[in-house]
This record gives structure tokens, C-alpha cells and sequence, in this order.
């Protein structure tokens, strides 16, 4: 949990929007119990007074949605990343014509119509062209995602874009896997193959590190390099989406230890100072650049938008640093 916290609240435009108050006018009243704590919380992380702040209150709120992480036992960094994007999205959504549900880059999308902050900042769009291999006709199927889970290709070293290679390679649909193909009127095999449609704001990497085969299952230890600025995901993108658009990492969780035990750390970017930390739950250590590397990477996020508070808080944030 702290580890999630840590790294969403040195994510630049969603501080920002936050600690503008905005959330407030947004806030259904119903449920907005965990967001409202969520506002409280950033708040007083930036500008508080207190060397540090408990997430007890938000920890609650969520607990009562979320009976699963109300228990102190160990869970997954990124299913409680997806439960924490879903629930404030559900509490600062607006109604539209088509529904947007904050989804896994593979998992189904809704029927109904809905927007908030999330879908504003965190929800990017995936077009996948299918390719029936009997009579070469192509359908466009469309996804939208928050966080984009990729494959690791190598057992000992790869780089990210070597993960983004192979979450965008071409793929065939065979065996259960085959499509009904329409033009046919019977199951074919398929080529598929995905693109970005839409890049959101801030993009957020699940490595999958855990893996399981029948009744065993491991940890990849893989050291994937990944760029601390610059990102480009132009190979993968449409060209008329912004694939030129410029990512840089602002934060990373950690793990580390076994599949069934471990440890999470967070390593946050300031938005101010530009300078990394290492969050270890109430411990934060300064740390160089070349320490935000590690082998132990399980989630990145990237942003391609600066921090813009208005000054006030700017100057709070310098006076605190």
C-alpha cells in the first residue's frame, strides 16, 4: 500500500489536481468516503507539517470497498493499484454517452458511458487489427487500458522496449483461441496484432514477474533496463496518435524477495527538485539517478506532462524540500 501511495503521489498532473481542490466539486457523496481521505492524504503529504503521515484513513475507506486489503496480510502492488484507479474513479466519474471502464490492457471494456480524472490522465486506447487467415478479411477490435502488462522476453537481461516488442508483436489464434470470422461464417485462425491509439498522459508498466505453469510457479528475477527520460512509443502507436510524445519516468515499486514473500519499496521522482528518493515505507533516503536501475522493478510509471502547481504551492514545496 505504501509503495502505491508513494509512487501516485509523485505523479505531476495528478498532485496537481488534488491538491487544486477540483476533486471536491467532482466527489459523489455516496461513495467518495476513500477519495475524499485520497485528497487528504496528498494534501497532507506536500503540504502538511509532519515529517510523516499515516495512510490509516484512506486504508479504511478503502478496506470497506475492498474487503481483501483490509487484512494485514500480503497481496499483489498492482491489483491494489487497480483497485485504488477504480475506486476514485468510481467516486469522481461523470456520466457520457459511452461507458469507459478503468481496465488490464486485455480484459473486456463495459457497456455504459463514464469519465473522471482517471480515464483524463491514466486511460490510453489499443486498436487490434484481426486478420482471419482463411479469407484475409481484417476487423479492428478497440480496448482502452490503464496499465499496459507486459511480457518478459529474456530469463537473464532485456530492455523495456524488448517487453514492448513482444506485448505488440503479431500473434496467431489457433486451436481454442480461434475467431468466428464472419465472411467465412465459421472459426478460423487469426493473425492479430495491437497498436496504440490513443498514448494517455501517464502510462503505467506492469512487468510480469510472476509466473505460473500448471502447479509451480517463480519469480523472474530479469534485469530490465529502462529509460529514466525520453521513452519513445512511437514504434508501437498509430500515426495519428502523439507516439512522439516524450515519457519520463517519475516513478517505480519495487519488489523484492519470493513470489509467496517479499518486500515492496517505492522510488519517486520530485516533481520540484527533480531529485530520486527511495521510499521504504516511513525510511526515505536520497538516492543518484543511476540507483533508480535495479533488478527488482515491477511497476514504472512515466508522464509526459510536467508539474504545474499554481505558485503558492510551489513555494511550499520548495520551502519543505
Amino acid at each position: 500500500m505504501n509503495a502505491i501511495l508513494q509512487c501516485l503521489c509523485s505523479v505531476p498532473p495528478f498532485v496537481e489536481y488534488f491538491l487544486s481542490g477540483k476533486y471536491k466539486a467532482a466527489l459523489h457523496k455516496e461513495n467518495g468516503e476513500a477519495a475524499a481521505a485520497f485528497g487528504c492524504l496528498i494534501s497532507d503529504m506536500w503540504l502538511g507539517e509532519l515529517d510523516c503521515v499515516s495512510p490509516e484513513g484512506f486504508h479504511s475507506a478503502l478496506g470497506k470497498q475492498y474487503p481483501t486489503f483490509s487484512k494485514r496480510t500480503q497481496q499483489d502492488a498492482q491489483e491494489f493499484l487497480m483497485c485504488v484507479l477504480n475506486e476514485l474513479h468510481e467516486a469522481l466519474k461523470t456520466s457520457k454517452k459511452r461507458r469507459r471502464s478503468v481496465t488490464d490492457a486485455r480484459a473486456s471494456r463495459g457497456s455504459v458511458s463514464e469519465a473522471s480524472i482517471i480515464t483524463q490522465l491514466f486511460e490510453g486506447q489499443l486498436s487490434y487489427d484481426i486478420t482471419c487467415l482463411e479469407c484475409k478479411t481484417t476487423t479492428n477490435r478497440p480496448e482502452s487500458f490503464t496499465v499496459l502488462s507486459l511480457p518478459i522476453p529474456s530469463k537473464s537481461a532485456c530492455s523495456l522496449q524488448d517487453c514492448l516488442k513482444c506485448f505488440f508483436q503479431q500473434d496467431t489464434l489457433t486451436w481454442n483461441n480461434q475467431i468466428h470470422c464472419s465472411w467465412c461464417g465459421t472459426k478460423q485462425d487469426a493473425a492479430v496484432k495491437g497498436t496504440i491509439t490513443k498514448a494517455p498522459q501517464i502510462i503505467i508498466f506492469h512487468l510480469k514477474r510472476f509466473e505460473w505453469q500448471g502447479k509451480h510457479n517463480r519469480k523472474l528475477s530479469t534485469d530490465i533496463c529502462y529509460p529514466l527520460s525520453n521513452l519513445d512509443l512511437s514504434p508501437y502507436s498509430s500515426p495519428l496518435t502523439c507516439g512522439d510524445a516524450e515519457y519520463s519516468l517519475c516513478a517505480v515499486v519495487n519488489h523484492s524477495g519470493s513470489l509467496d514473500d517479499g518486500h515492496y519499496t517505492a522510488f519517486c521522482k520530485h516533481s520540484i527538485t527533480n531529485n530520486w528518493y527511495r521510499c521504504d515505507d516511513a525510511q526515505i533516503t536520497n538516492i543518484p539517478n543511476s540507483s533508480v536501475q535495479t533488478d527488482t522493478a515491477y511497476l514504472l510509471f512515466y508522464t509526459c506532462k510536467a508539474f504545474s502547481a499554481p505558485i503558492k504551492n510551489l513555494l511550499a514545496l520548495e520551502n519543505k524540500q
